[in-house]
């Protein structure tokens, strides 16, 4: 069903790869209902949505695209939904901008089940999707760091290398020294011994603890947040959140694309520019963000801290599979997955590793061609700068055409890129984001 020889992985390469990616982004499951709370989602609403919206979608990419990619709600969207749209709007509440939520996974869905939903894959040029795994490389390893304060904010300068005494630094530094020996001695596994070790480190540290205990039962809600579709259609209209539902479409799509661009190139997925199966990874994060709406979540993409599996051994679906299954155990253990995700440095060290690793396709890129060099950099220092995917993607939808144009070449362009750069302009300019 995997094809684990084909792909030339193992069972136990998997389980490694699912259980990395698991670790690496298992802070959402915590840091997602925070955000949300702030639009006044209960938390264990939001828990239980964030699980469900998950499993969901991790599962479609696995058992139905077969690729090793986890699912789960977005950061950006998930402070967009909260702070741009319920905070932002007079006399808005959460279940009603959840209705914009549902509208937009709904209309995901209908265009995933259209020709245009691999057609977009196929027409991005491949110095922009190289230029994007660069891009969200630099962007995974920046969070990595900050998260883990050894960059910290500056009031001048926006960022500065933060207290090396910190405890959280040092930790930092130490998982990082760990994976690296791992790697260089071409350890199986060495991004998940990474994490092992840091949390060996933290617990007998003081910094890590089960104060909480481990195992709790998950709190089911009583009703769906979105139970009748009629009524969310009508909430879009009677609040006016047009432009709320197309943000949620446009930079669910493009952020979704862009991931699984660059997780499935780290992989060696590819075939040329083509990617296999690439419409039925489109349909599994909408049908996650359709579900995820339902029961009280923002909208779902594809995970940059999949990479994470994929620099572990991670090459089918079998590793989304794993992922999924650890989530639906996690439900059950939500103190226990509260207090790891609550240490940044133990999962630090990955993200900064991969980040490294994603760096490499900046080789594949043109750059002694103005036209092609230029939008490509525009992407890559855009997404870690503005810490958005969609907006680096954006800008270099903008650029990449007015280049071409300029230098006569505006022939080489396909037309869908041209229509996506002005629906980029007007989101950018126009919508919040």
């Amino acid at each position: 069903m995997f094809q684990l020889q084909k792909k030339g992985s193992s069972v136990q390469k998997e389980i490694i790869a699912g259980l990395t990616t698991f670790f690496t982004m298992s802070y959402i499951m915590v840091v997602n209902p925070i955000i949300l709370s702030d639009a006044g989602v209960p938390f264990s609403l939001s828990f239980f949505a964030t699980i469900i919206a998950t499993v969901v979608g991790t599962l479609m990419m696995g058992l139905y695209a077969n690729y090793p990619i986890a699912i789960a709600p977005a950061m950006g969207l998930n402070a967009y939904f909260a702070y741009s749209v319920v905070r932002a709007h007079q006399g808005l509440g959460y279940e009603e901008a959840f209705a914009a939520v549902f509208v937009a996974g709904l209309l995901f869905v209908l265009l995933s089940l259209t020709p245009l939903r691999t057609k977009l894959i196929e027409v991005i040029p491949s110095n922009l999707k190289s230029a994007i795994t660069a891009g969200i490389g630099l962007f995974i390893a920046f969070i990595g760091l900050r998260m883990s304060g050894l960059i910290t904010d500056h009031p001048s300068n926006l960022v500065a290398l933060g207290n090396l005494h910190s405890p959280s630094s040092l930790l930092t530094l130490a998982g990082l020294a760990i994976t690296l020996v791992c790697m260089a001695l071409n350890l199986n596994g060495a991004l998940f011994i990474g994490m092992l070790g840091t949390g060996i480190i933290a617990y007998f540290t003081g910094q890590l603890s089960f104060d909480n205990g481990v195992v709790s039962l998950p709190a089911i809600p009583d009703q769906l947040v979105i139970d009748n579709p009629v009524h969310a259609f009508q909430a879009v209209f009677d609040y006016g959140l047009y432009a709320v539902v197309f943000s949620f479409l446009l930079v669910t799509l493009f952020d979704t694309t862009g991931t699984v661009l660059g997780v499935a190139r780290q992989a060696g997925l590819m075939k040329g520019d083509h990617l296999p199966r690439g419409g039925r990874a489109l349909v599994a994060d909408s049908v996650a963000t359709l579900v995820g709406s339902l029961f009280g979540t923002s909208p779902t993409s594809a995970y940059i801290e999949s990479s994470s599996g994929v620099a572990a051994g991670g090459r089918t679906g079998l590793t989304a599979v794993v992922v999924a299954i650890l989530f639906v155990l996690s439900a059950f253990f939500s103190p226990l997955v509260s207090a790891v995700s609550g240490i940044a440095a133990i999962t630090a060290p990955a993200l900064i590793v991969v980040g490294s690793l994603m760096m490499s396709q900046v080789s594949s890129i043109k750059w002694d061609e103005i036209d092609e060099a230029f939008p490509a950099f525009i992407v890559i220092l855009s997404m870690p700068l503005t810490s958005s995917i969609a907006t680096g993607i954006a800008l270099g939808f903008l650029i990449y055409p007015l280049m071409k144009i300029f230098r006569g070449k505006w022939k080489e362009v396909h037309w869908l890129v041209y229509l996506f750069a002005v629906l980029f302009f007007f989101q950018l300019v126009y919508m919040p984001h």
